[in-house]
């Protein structure tokens, strides 16, 4: 074998390794459960009334508050085979976060607590609001809206749905990955579902349903 055959063969493990890591750095793991985590504070707060027993604040032992959180503190077991190739997955180099305590973040959801509670919960209570499968306010029976009121809860729907769009995006970019907004969207449109109260109504499938 040539020398110039050799360095061309000794140099394939080197490139493909390169490769390989490259796809490793570019598939980002998405921490699912920290923004279902996310998601169930930000949307507790905009709705409004007690928090369930199990998502109240408790100490965090740091002189701070942290939310009670099922199975926490378990850890993932079992061999990853990534370890040797000296790389290291993304799950695994710290505990991922989502924060949601940015100035825009906050201000959208001061935004829509208070549309929340002075305009759209009677409607959600009468049925005329309800949940859309994609994270939206929809208004699924305008009959139950009084003839005086159709233009402000419309306008009002009309306005939490831009807060909506835009919280979910500002999410994912105040967290570095503005690729996530997607998945965010889907886990806020899963959450608002999850934290309807008794009677509201929800889109499932392509169908209302009533909790």
């Amino acid at each position: 074998m040539s020398s110039l055959r050799m360095r061309r063969f000794m140099g394939m493990p080197v490139v493909a390794a390169l490769a390989l890591s490259a796809c490793v750095t570019i598939n980002v793991y998405f921490p699912a459960a920290e923004a279902k985590e996310a998601a169930r504070e930000f949307v507790e707060k905009v709705i409004g009334d007690e928090v369930p027993a199990d998502r109240r604040a408790v100490p965090d032992g740091n002189g701070g508050m942290a939310l009670l959180r099922p199975g926490a503190g378990a850890t993932r077991a079992g061999f990853d085979p990534w370890i040797l190739l000296g790389i290291a997955p993304a799950h695994a180099q710290g505990q991922p976060d989502i924060t949601i305590k940015t100035p825009a973040i906050q201000a959208i959801q001061a935004r829509m607590e208070g549309r929340f509670n002075s305009v759209l919960r009677p409607h959600f209570d009468s049925g005329a609001l309800g949940f859309g499968g994609d994270g939206l306010v929809v208004v699924r029976d305008a009959s139950k809206l009084e003839l005086k009121d159709r233009v402000s809860v419309n306008a009002a729907v009309a306005d939490d749905n831009r807060d909506r769009k835009a919280v979910y995006r500002e999410i994912a970019v105040a967290n570095g990955h503005p690729e996530w907004e997607g998945q965010i969207r889907d886990v806020f449109a899963r959450q608002w579902i999850e934290s309807a109260r008794s009677g509201w109504w929800y889109q499932s499938g392509g169908s209302w349903k009533q909790k």
